[in-house]
């Protein structure tokens, strides 16, 4: 078990402890545990058990049940909860918008146990009656119940890239043949995915079937599956499973095929056949053929869309994509100033140490209390502590940044005169986002008019499968961006992905730069910067157009020449950071 799913566990034993009305120090001990669990910068599973107090900090009873937790999956507090508690009442505690004690009355004044038993509860007007709850309660869980049932049965792409990972090294292991491709929606790099789909080549496929039917986290679909196809599902997520078998000859064919959108297999070429029919009229051994037979520069996967990239692809005029190596800097990090887990050194060097240019710090502004947002005094603080890390790491460069909220009035937290203070500001809402479109994107266009703008950051605020985005105008947000010169990020985090792929080729059409920024708020964050690459190549994403693929001294000189170009208010301070 890593840290992540150390804290989710201790997370779920307070919510239950909660459920139940337990002894409320009891559970302010167990969320302590959980976040001292997610502060720390090292594996907790590697460290000796005898040692788990010392290297953790945790009490010698906390870090007990953090043992239990590692030896057996699960520790006593929690097992006992999960057995007292129906597995569908467990399940309504990831509703957004319901806490423990508001699950606790539906379950114990209504008799709800089930998504299924509380929709229908709230559809029939009988949720609004429940004292705390109300019609306007009442209809945020008829919405987060109908996005929870839309994201029923997905995976993210890295939990279902993990997934097909884990399954192709066994097929190949058990084929005894590197002829073993993950294909489908994960090789066109979707940020989520519906089917974990694979391509195996092999003569003899009953000993395919032998290893999925018996491997435990799957479950078979005799119906849908066939000698040479494997159907399923995976039993933790509802993930479809997906393992066509093929005979070796035809293996390239057969990931070709099943590794690009229907729009792009049967969009008729020049020649009026189409890729589909090429594939299966002749045999070719690799991609790269198919698309020269075809007269075409080669697509990559994540392209393979049906979405004008075959005219490009004849008329040469694909980019060639950005690639993670062409990033130079992480800019959008968070540190323990405000709600990170590793500090502003730490944060620094670790970015140093792999061999990037710069970071740039964008702690959370005053507004973000929830996120120990930054007072001015405390701004202060920190602008000196970067002084003296860059005069120490030079030439590695830490830019000052902030992830200033933009407020309901669309305006940008601090004063013109705190805002000055920084290299550049990322704007970012996280409050009151239950807006219309027209509400969100003026919202949002204001923000971008402030002339301390510098940054976008994840425009609609959703998180996949989790949270739908606020509605906003695309064109109207763009177009603002280009005329003001507002650099959009694609934030990174495979929950956010946000500015969405769809929209990355309009925003380059427009002449606007994206940012790939992690957001990270722990230094393993950084490695999410892979997620926002492959997005933004999904939208035709160069490096020429990607803002932290510039050096250091060009990204300085950026944010020097914005910031000359704007006019100091009247009530500008220049004693307020000395």
């Amino acid at each position: 078990m890593d840290n992540r799913d150390l804290t989710r566990a201790f997370k779920l034993a307070a919510q239950l402890m909660e459920l139940h009305d337990e002894n409320p120090f009891k559970i302010r001990a167990i969320e302590g545990t959980a976040n001292a669990l997610d502060a720390l910068s090292f594996p907790v599973a590697e460290v000796e058990r005898a040692g788990l107090p010392d290297r953790t900090g945790l009490s010698k009873t906390a870090a007990a049940k953090v043992a239990e937790l590692l030896d057996t999956g699960t520790f006593s507090d929690l097992q006992r909860l999960l057995e007292i508690t129906p597995p569908g009442v467990v399940e309504l505690l990831n509703i957004k918008g319901i806490g423990p004690k508001k699950v606790r009355a539906l379950w114990r004044e209504l008799g709800i146990e089930t998504p299924e038993a509380l929709r229908e509860a709230a559809e029939t007007d009988q949720v609004s009656k429940l004292k705390g709850f109300g019609k306007k309660t009442q209809d945020a869980i008829l919405e987060a119940l109908e996005f929870a049932g839309q994201s029923k049965g997905k995976l993210l792409y890295p939990q279902a890239e993990n997934l097909a990972e884990a399954l192709a090294a066994r097929l190949r292991e058990t084929l005894r043949t590197d002829q073993v491709a993950i294909a489908g929606e994960l090789r066109r790099r979707l940020e989520t995915v519906e089917t974990v789909r694979l391509v195996a080549a092999t003569a003899n496929p009953a000993p395919v079937h032998a290893l999925l039917n018996a491997s435990a986290g799957l479950l078979a679909d005799p119906r849908r599956s066939g000698p040479w196809a494997w159907r399923g599902t995976a039993t933790d997520s509802g993930v479809g499973v997906e393992v066509l078998l093929v005979q070796p000859e035809n293996f390239a064919t057969e990931v070709f095929l099943n590794s690009a959108a229907e729009g792009h297999l049967d969009e008729p070429l020049a020649q009026s056949a189409t890729l589909r029919q090429l594939a299966r009229r002749e045999k070719f051994q690799q991609e790269e053929a198919l698309y020269e037979r075809a007269g075409l520069q080669f697509i990559v996967p994540e392209l393979r869309e049906g979405l004008g990239e075959i005219g490009l692809a004849a008329d040469k005029k694909l980019p060639h994509l950005l690639e993670d190596a062409d990033l130079r800097g992480s800019l959008h990090n968070h540190s323990t100033y405000s709600d990170g887990n590793h500090t502003l050194r730490e944060m620094a060097t670790w970015l140093r140490d792999h061999g990037y240019e710069y970071l740039g710090i964008c702690d959370h502004s005053q507004a973000a209390h929830y996120a120990n947002g930054l007072s001015v005094e405390r701004v202060r603080q920190q602008h000196q502590e970067i002084d003296k890390l860059n005069a120490e790491l030079a030439p590695f460069r830490i830019f000052k940044g902030i992830e200033s909220d933009i407020l309901s009035d669309g305006a940008l937290d601090y004063p013109a005169e705190v805002l000055a203070s920084f290299d550049f500001i990322v704007a970012s809402i996280h409050s009151n986002l239950k807006m219309d479109e027209q509400k969100a994107t003026n919202r949002l266009l204001r923000a971008i008019e402030n002339p301390y703008c510098t940054m976008l950051g994840h425009p609609t605020g959703r998180l996949l499968l989790r949270r739908q985005g606020y509605p906003i105008n695309y064109k109207a947000v763009i177009d603002a961006c280009a005329k003001h010169q507002v650099i959009i990020e694609i934030n990174a985090n495979p929950w956010r992905l946000d500015l969405d792929w769809r929209w990355v080729r309009y925003a380059l059409d427009q002449g606007v730069q994206l940012s790939i920024n992690p957001d990270a708020h722990h230094t393993d964050g950084y490695a999410d910067m892979r997620y926002g690459v492959l997005m933004g190549r999904k939208g035709h994403l160069t490096k020429e157009m990607t803002f932290n693929a510039k050096s250091v001294d060009e990204v300085a000189a950026y944010f020097e020449q914005r910031k000359a170009g704007i006019k100091p208010p009247l009530e500008f301070k220049e004693s307020l950071f000395g």
